[in-house]
């Protein structure tokens, strides 16, 4: 399980505006660091389970795994 916390701006936005999932029980996605998708032109994030643990896309590439990718968020 996954515990997110939502955010909202001054004027009580979201800051939130998508949640795609992209792998699922029966399609498994699976990225290598160098071809990590970018979301909506890296203002959105990927999230990655790696050897290593669940990251998001930017620290995925600094540590340079790949790994399933599970959602994006922008």
């Amino acid at each position: 399980s996954m515990r997110i916390y939502l955010r909202y701006d001054e004027d009580h936005k979201p800051v939130m505006i998508g949640v795609k999932r992209v792998s699922r029980p029966g399609l498994r996605v699976y990225v290598g660091s160098d071809s990590i998708p970018f979301v909506r032109k890296k203002l959105g994030v990927n999230i990655l389970s790696t050897p290593q643990g669940v990251m998001a896309d930017r620290e995925a590439v600094r540590r340079r795994v790949g790994g399933e990718l599970l959602f994006s968020v922008w």
